[in-house]
């Protein structure tokens, strides 16, 4: 999620200042640097024994000796800068870690080795900085994936893999990219958003927050739907704290990205085939694996294939509350897409069977988007009520009004606001003692400006 307008000012990554020629002699002086260091240091680089700290402690002190050692006449800036930049080249990610230390940047785009991209506030922009060669952004991709045990070469020249603070990564190589090696992160908070900054950036509104609290507590099956890049991750992190802390979580993902805030979770990440072939944990064997751990709440980060069938039969099965993503752009099309995706299963079920399993085990489906303003809006809070005839039937208890169009930023004034309809599930909530406000559904609006105060969603982040 974008950080909030008004956020500290940033200039570490516009560009490198100075002349192109005190530039070009910088970089060279860098280079020699660069290689002197790993010709002084060796195999102690790769050391496991010691710990980031103790690495990054020996390099700086030796590659202080290898400045001085050049005797060339650098301004305290620039000497501190060459020894950032080396520093981070040899066990750093060169040229991003200034993008990487920026909180307000939310995701790096590297197309080739001079054009790096960023996302700021929510603005995407070309950015001052590149890697000096494919060899250079080629070196940083394989430290960053051989971190977390994969590989990337060309009998394997695509990856998923996280960074140590769970932002996401994917990377692809020639000859698949054709153009130089891509890399793609998107970062994660260290600080996990909470429903407040969610209501505060206009994501949720206090109503919506208020019914999907309710809907979690009551063990409701939620499908978080959305684009690439709408939030669907940070949503369901933020569903995932309503959570009662005494229930037994288990966490199913490609890569390990959920920030779950309770003490009772296992955490489940697949695993690629080794060199040979071999050794491939897919998500659907660890979903099936789950349902034997004693879970009382299935969280899989993205349902993307074959593992949609388990998660659907887990939800009919007794795993209420069971919580996922998908791919989709509406609630009608998240419908589709995990129809399509059951379909991958090769069970060869007929489509009315498939349709009756997801009408059964699907209560709400929480659709993301992201407008042009670059904000990301939960556009439709939407109840999967049944079948009628072939079709399963929904019902919007929330949609986003567009009607108030923009401001002169350009930023959008629509809120999402409630039909008047109130959806079925809530006979539940009398059952289970969960109390709505009246406001919920539109029956007496809040005020303008007044803050959700359920006594769940106290503090903040």
């Amino acid at each position: 999620m974008p950080a909030p307008v008004g956020g500290k000012p940033t200039s570490t990554w516009i560009g490198t200042p100075g002349s192109p020629a005190q530039h070009d002699a910088l970089a060279k002086l860098k280079q020699r640097a660069g290689e002197e260091l790993f010709e002084r240091m060796g195999t102690r680089l790769l050391d496991a024994s010691l710990t980031e700290e103790a690495l990054y402690e020996l390099v700086h002190e030796e590659l202080i000796r290898v400045v001085e050692a050049e005797a060339v006449p650098l301004s305290r800036e620039e000497r501190q800068r060459l020894i950032k930049e080396v520093t981070d080249d040899v066990i750093g990610y060169g040229p991003l870690q200034p993008l990487l230390d920026d909180e307000d940047v939310t995701e790096i785009m590297v197309n080739g080795p001079s054009q790096i991209y960023a996302e700021h506030r929510g603005r995407l922009a070309l950015t001052g900085v590149r890697f000096s060669s494919e060899e250079h952004l080629r070196r940083v991709i394989e430290r960053i994936v051989s971190k977390v045990g994969r590989r990337i070469d060309e009998s394997s020249p695509l990856v998923d893999a996280r960074l140590s603070d769970g932002s996401r990564v994917n990377a692809i190589i020639p000859p698949l990219a054709v153009r130089g090696s891509s890399l793609t992160i998107r970062k994660f908070s260290t600080d996990p958003f909470q429903v407040h900054d969610l209501i505060g950036f206009g994501t949720l509104s206090p109503e919506m927050a208020e019914l999907l609290d309710a809907c979690v507590k009551g063990r409701l099956n939620i499908i978080v739907s959305g684009g690439t890049g709408t939030g669907k991750t940070t949503l369901l992190n933020v569903l995932s704290s309503f959570i009662p802390i005494d229930e037994r979580i288990v966490t199913i993902e490609d890569a390990v990205e959920l920030q779950l805030q309770q003490d009772h979770v296992v955490t489940l990440e697949s695993r690629p085939a080794n060199v040979e072939g071999k050794g491939e944990v897919t998500i659907r064997d660890l979903v099936r694996n789950s349902l034997r751990m004693r879970p009382d709440r299935i969280v899989v980060g993205e349902c993307r294939g074959g593992e949609s069938l388990d998660m659907l039969q887990a939800m009919n099965t007794g795993h209420d509350g069971s919580l996922s993503t998908v791919h989709a752009n509406s609630p009608r099309d998240a419908i589709s897409r995990l129809e399509t995706l059951v379909l991958m299963a090769g069970m060869d079920l007929p489509l009315r069977a498939v349709r009756e399993q997801i009408a059964s085990a699907v209560d709400v489906i929480v659709q993301l988007t992201r407008l042009r303003d670059g904000t990301r809006r939960v556009t439709h809070v939407t109840e999967v009520q049944g079948m009628e005839g072939e079709i399963v039937t929904l019902q919007d208890a929330f949609v986003f009004d567009y009607s108030a169009g923009v401001d002169p930023n350009g930023r959008f004034l629509g809120k999402a606001i409630p039909t008047g309809v109130r959806p079925r599930f809530t006979d539940r909530f009398r059952e289970l003692g969960i109390e709505l406000s009246p406001r919920v559904f539109g029956a007496a609006p809040a005020a303008a400006g007044q803050s959700f105060a359920a006594p769940s969603f106290t503090g903040g982040r």
